[in-house]
């Protein structure tokens, strides 16, 4: 005889978890208890929406479902912010939410949800345990819906008397992720399709890749000279230093690199949607009908025609879909070779950063300083503003799992998930870029890096503004400043308070001493790095924008 709680455990072990990340609730106190006898590294963190982010980051790095447990109710609630990044960006994640008791179901209880109204938006599938003999094939169908097809995330109910109940049941087996494989027929005709075009294009995206994956289309693009770009934000899927990479797509997009998708008279995309941020608002191609012509590989057959209409579409993963292509290789050298060299130099020029620009701290020289000192391993998050624009437009992506940040555009991710990236990665860098908004969105888990003496690096990009929302403020309504101004702490001093280690940069010569003090701190470091709000973009300042 076990209790829910102790299956729940047992299930977890079962299917490979090593990890979770929570908020503890008296709502899920027996599960809690279970986890102190289990082998499972358990991550206590300071705000559901945080903890599911930090799931969210482990999914997103490892292909593996990543485990959060919250609260009922207001914990619920709080962790939807990670949920719904999970669901734009094709992570898989499993969210367990303690529940009211059975017996007082419907009653509006204390705290009390029905998930299954409120989640089903933005989960894959929202299940409750009604008995907890069946919790076995609850977690293991789960985590199959997590993985299988196009990831995303799944929430499990668990009402607080399932959790105590003992009963006897089957023990859990391991779930087995659902592969699709392309039929040779299929590889054959993209292999005339890609023959005979002159302005062919590959573009990268989605989840379900894994660094063999990565390697092997790199490999595929040498064979073919084959131009590619990488989808907004999953830019860690190709070498950019390699000379088939033509640059990332979405929005910020080079106007080089624009201009030669719309032109291009075949695209290959494999893994993505090309969803409204990778396809410029849905300009790059033509809905539903691109000119090019399209080639759509994707894991959910749902996907594949929903916004575009493909000339060929292929139900398969990433990974399915790139091993199948090991012997592909033209029969004679594609004609389109100059172009692929060219395209790589225009993303060369552009990811070169500015040299100056407004106020004492500039962050172009910055940006070469970080690029010339971080190894090529290191993993970068970031949240969503402007100041991203600096780490996607001018760091140059190497290796897989070195990046993480939402495609959903969700503020306060980068630091739950810089987080949750050194826990998984105790042995390797990890940067955090983030604004002075986006950073007090959830910077209380500076806390858990703390506790866990987990040696973060966090820059806090601080101009003092909302600063995305300001630049199309000054431009829709010019001079017409309304809701955009913060005040702030002083970030340096909040690190130390935590227990960590504070620098603050005002002057572009600073900030390599500084990130070398708080690399050699050992501890959770905050770097302040005060910019001019003027500098809102890499080219334009405020004073541009607002002129017009």
């Amino acid at each position: 005889m076990k209790t829910g709680g102790q299956l729940i455990v047992d299930a977890l072990k079962a299917n490979g978890v090593k990890r979770i990340s929570c908020v503890p609730g008296e709502s899920y106190l027996a599960v809690l208890d279970a986890l102190h006898d289990s082998e499972i590294d358990v991550l206590v963190c300071r705000q559901e929406g945080g903890a599911a982010m930090m799931a969210d980051a482990w999914g997103r790095l490892t292909g593996e479902p990543g485990i959060c447990m919250v609260t009922r109710g207001p914990g619920a609630m709080n962790a939807s912010a990670g949920l719904h990044i999970s669901r734009q960006d094709s992570v898989p994640v499993i969210l367990f939410i303690g529940q009211v008791q059975s017996d007082a179901r419907e009653r509006e209880a204390f705290q009390e949800v029905e998930y299954r109204r409120a989640f089903t938006e933005i989960a894959k599938w929202v299940g409750e345990i009604d008995d907890p003999a069946r919790i076995p094939e609850f977690v293991t169908r789960a985590f199959a819906v997590a993985t299988s097809g196009r990831p995303g995330p799944v929430v499990l109910s668990l009402p607080e008397d399932m959790l105590t109940k003992a009963v006897e049941t089957v023990a859990a087996r391991a779930y087995e992720p659902v592969e699709s494989h392309p039929g040779p027929s299929q590889i054959a005709k993209m292999e005339a399709l890609l023959a005979k075009a002159k302005r062919p294009i590959a573009i990268l995206g989605g989840s379900r890749w894994s660094e063999g994956s990565v390697a092997a289309f790199q490999s595929f693009a040498e064979r073919w000279n084959l131009p590619v770009g990488c989808s907004f934000r999953r830019q860690m899927l190709f070498d950019h230093l390699h000379p088939s990479y033509a640059g990332d797509v979405g929005i910020g997009i080079n106007p080089a690199l624009s201009k030669e998708i719309r032109e291009a008279d075949l695209v290959l995309l494999i893994g993505g949607r090309m969803s409204e941020m990778p396809s410029s608002g849905y300009t790059l191609l033509d809905v539903p009908y691109p000119k090019q012509t399209l080639v759509h590989v994707h894991p959910d057959p749902s996907e594949l025609g929903r916004v575009y209409r493909p000339d060929l579409a292929i139900v398969a993963a990433s990974d399915d879909f790139v091993a199948a292509l090991a012997s592909s290789a033209p029969g004679e050298a594609p004609a389109w070779g100059q172009r692929t060299q060219q395209m790589h130099a225009a993303y060369l020029a552009w990811s070169t950063p500015p040299k100056t620009g407004p106020g004492a701290v500039h962050m172009g020289p910055i940006m070469e300083w970080i690029e010339a000192n971080t190894p090529q391993d290191a993993i970068f998050t970031n949240g969503a503003g402007n100041y991203a624009t600096w780490l996607h437009r001018f760091h140059r992506f190497r290796r897989f799992a070195t990046q993480a940040a939402p495609t959903s555009g969700s503020m306060g991710y980068g630091l739950p998930a810089a987080v949750a990236a050194k826990r998984l990665f105790p042995e390797r860098e990890v940067v955090c870029f983030a604004g002075d908004g986006c950073f007090m969105m959830h910077g209380q888990e500076f806390a858990t890096a703390v506790r866990y003496k987990l040696p973060i690096i966090t820059l806090v990009i601080n101009n003092g503004i909302y600063g995305t929302i300001r630049m199309h403020q000054e431009r829709e309504y010019p001079g017409r400043v309304s809701a955009t101004d913060l005040t702030n702490p002083d970030f340096a001093a909040l690190a130390v308070a935590y227990g960590g280690h504070g620098e603050t940069v005002e002057k572009t010569e600073d900030f390599a001493g500084a990130y070398e003090r708080a690399r050699a701190s050992g501890k959770p470091s905050i770097i302040e790095i005060r910019l001019d709000p003027e500098a809102i973009t890499p080219t334009r300042t405020l004073s541009q924008i607002r002129a017009g």
